[in-house]
């Protein structure tokens, strides 16, 4: 290969993947098939019942009564999908829904898509272009991508060049946000900074304080706050949102999911002009050339927003956050993320061997985590990840617990 070509992402990718994560597949480690489940107690295919903490579903929604109802009744009066763009056809339940989260989110536009990945890809060529009224853009765009987002944002690189250059920036290094801001002023440029909310693997991020720094730019704040939709907040709104007075300011859009705590399925984006949901509608790619969520899916949504807009809600939350701080003082605020926000924690290993040998003896207890490698951490490193939910027990909790102190005393 000629060594003066820069290698495209996914060989670099390719070629520093290690045979761990095959390992850990082959060896029922993760890549779970499930037959059935009791809250957060799952049975495997090949046999044997576990506490799972993998499952993304904080709140434990998806196994709601009013969700499972709302889906079976729309099963029976519409079958399973309407094969249409939205332009051309549209469930009933799709307006109810982005009426009921524009409800959630005061007032704000809103229009759902079928993933978080699907609000990217839309969105983001629009306001690069200048299409969303809202959101003003002076000579030429400039995107901040963040270091830690999600790669639903960082595989976009190549497409969102189209619209302006593409920099790297660390968004909770003061220097590298500085440097940034500097050279978009100098070449008077809409600086756009690309970050989450909540780091699925990660932390959180400082919402409010990025966003007095962009709009002091006369720039734009586009959070993915997929892990943090529902989980805090007024109603659910999240947590970017809950940290800035659960309400969108003009200098911020909002990518979320439906398909996480929300407990449904598909995603949605936030903007602060509900006047530029029509131009979203009719120019975003997967508006115009896909189709809708599945209509039982999609009617669980309903279900769902009726839920965050009750006290039901309030109390899933405070669940969830119960069994975060019991986990937190079990464990000692050792892990990834203890003592703040995040529904995640994280157990780092020096090597992925010494990852596997902590994801064999949780599964020889009786508990699935998920492991990851790189490319989602350093190269020939490991952590095991864990997914906290309002449905845990209190049992589930110090199960856990105890398995990890198992791994303390194998020396691993």
């Amino acid at each position: 290969m000629d060594t003066t070509t820069k290698q495209d992402w996914m060989t670099i990718r390719r070629d520093n993947t290690t045979s761990a994560l095959e390992t850990a597949c082959i060896e029922g480690l993760t890549g779970f098939t499930i037959v059935s489940r009791e809250n957060k107690r799952i049975t495997l295919k090949e046999g044997g019942t576990f506490t799972e903490f993998v499952s993304c579903s904080y709140m434990g929604l998806e196994t709601h009564p009013r969700l499972i109802k709302a889906a079976h009744q729309a099963l029976k009066t519409m079958g399973l999908h309407l094969s249409s763009s939205r332009s051309a056809m549209r469930p009933v339940y799709l307006p109810q829904l982005e009426s009921l989260l524009s409800e959630i989110y005061r007032g704000s536009g809103v229009s759902v898509f079928t993933s978080t990945s699907s609000v990217h890809l839309g969105v983001l060529p629009l306001l690069g272009s200048n299409s969303l009224k809202g959101y003003p853009i002076r000579k030429r765009a400039h995107w901040l991508m963040d270091k830690t987002a999600h790669a639903s944002l960082q595989v976009l690189r190549g497409i969102l060049q189209q619209f302006g250059e593409v920099s790297r920036v660390q968004s909770t290094d003061p220097e590298s946000m500085n440097t940034a801001l500097k050279k978009c002023a100098e070449n008077q440029e809409t600086p756009i900074l690309l970050i989450d909310g909540i780091g699925s693997m990660s932390g959180v991020v400082p919402i409010a304080h990025l966003y007095r720094q962009l709009e002091k730019a006369g720039g734009y704040l586009y959070v993915d706050d997929a892990h943090g939709i529902s989980i805090t907040g007024r109603n659910g709104t999240g947590y970017a949102l809950s940290t800035v007075d659960n309400q969108l300011p003009p200098h911020m859009l909002l990518a979320g999911s439906l398909s996480k705590a929300f407990g449904g399925a598909g995603g949605f984006v936030v903007v602060s002009d509900p006047r530029d949901i029509p131009s979203i509608q009719m120019l975003a790619n997967p508006q115009v050339f896909g189709h809708s969520i599945m209509v039982p899916m999609l009617a669980a949504n309903v279900a769902a927003a009726k839920i965050h807009l009750s006290n039901e809600i309030d109390c899933l939350q405070h669940r969830l956050w119960d069994n975060v701080r019991l986990f937190d003082s079990l464990t000692h605020n050792r892990l990834l993320n203890a003592g703040i926000q995040s529904p995640v924690r994280g157990a780092f290993f020096e090597t992925e061997e010494d990852g596997l040998t902590a994801c064999r003896i949780l599964r020889a207890n009786g508990v699935l985590a998920f492991p990851v490698f790189f490319p989602i951490i350093a190269k020939g490193k490991a952590m095991l990840r864990f997914a906290f939910s309002a449905t845990h027990s209190k049992h589930d909790i110090q199960q856990l617990a105890a398995s990890l102190d198992l791994v303390i005393r194998a020396g691993v």
